[in-house]
């Protein structure tokens, strides 16, 4: 059964799902949707534009669907999406999108640590973690597994690919590529993820094949542009090196740099 404290604020016309749980003095505002499952915690704020899947947590003090800090937004009617079972902590504000996009999504899974942010537009998509007070500029993009540490600053347009682990108290300007370990300050490429790949069942052989591409990369003492030849000639096409390729001939920002030691 669902269970809405009489002390809660809930707009009559909001979708609220089976077995949510809202708590004393949460708000809810007329055009969101909440799915089965779902728990609102106390003083969580869910605002008109929130769409929010099943089984997820929103915990005290976070606001989903804020306006967007962007001068830019004239009042268009844009969405926050929530994934299914994603946990927001306390003081999380997920702001929704503008024109540009038209909506900031976080996918399933998720874990928003305490006082983080996510601004306007961002994509956010399954399993990534955001440590606490983590604070994501508007139009980002973080691929699945990412992991960004507590105190990460990310800037506006970066794309953080799938499988990163990035460094607490970075701050990210540049495009972060697929299975990366990223530290330091400024930040550099400081090897690949192992500890995160090999949680995620990857084989050595996948492993040692991503070692060596980055290899290529950074140590070779290449160019971008030919370092991306030599590994389209040297390695045959797989999952794994088709998408570093890909991501890197992409890039808008640029990639991150190497380390110098």
């Amino acid at each position: 059964m669902m269970t809405i404290s009489p002390l809660a604020v809930v707009h009559p016309e909001a979708r609220i799902g089976k077995d949510v749980t809202v708590e004393p003095f949460a708000v809810i505002e007329r055009d969101v949707e909440i799915g089965n499952g779902t728990h609102i915690y106390p003083h969580a704020v869910i605002l008109s534009g929130s769409r929010i899947g099943a089984g997820c947590k929103i915990f005290p003090g976070a606001v989903i669907a804020g306006i967007p800090q962007d001068l830019k937004f004239k009042g268009e009617e844009t969405t926050a999406e929530i994934g299914d079972n994603t946990i927001v902590r306390e003081c999380v504000t997920i702001n929704r999108g503008t024109a540009s996009k038209g909506r900031t999504s976080v996918g399933s899974h998720c874990l928003i640590m305490a006082y983080s942010h996510v601004a306007h537009d961002c994509l956010l998509r399954n399993e990534v973690i955001l440590g606490n007070a983590t604070q994501i500029a508007g139009e980002v993009e973080i691929d699945d597994f990412a992991i960004l540490s507590g105190g990460t600053l990310v800037h506006q347009f970066t794309r953080i690919s799938k499988h990163v682990m990035i460094q607490g108290g970075s701050r990210v300007v540049k495009d972060i590529p697929p299975y990366t370990l990223i530290g330091r300050d400024p930040i550099v490429y400081c090897g690949i993820n192992i500890v995160g790949l090999r949680r995620r069942g990857f084989a050595n052989e996948q492993v040692f094949l991503i070692q060596d591409i980055y290899r290529t990369l950074y140590t070779r003492g290449l160019n971008n542009s030919d370092a991306l030849r030599a590994i389209e000639s040297e390695y045959a096409p797989c999952e794994e090196r088709n998408l570093i390729l890909d991501f890197i001939k992409s890039s808008q920002r640029g990639i991150v740099r190497g380390s110098l030691d």
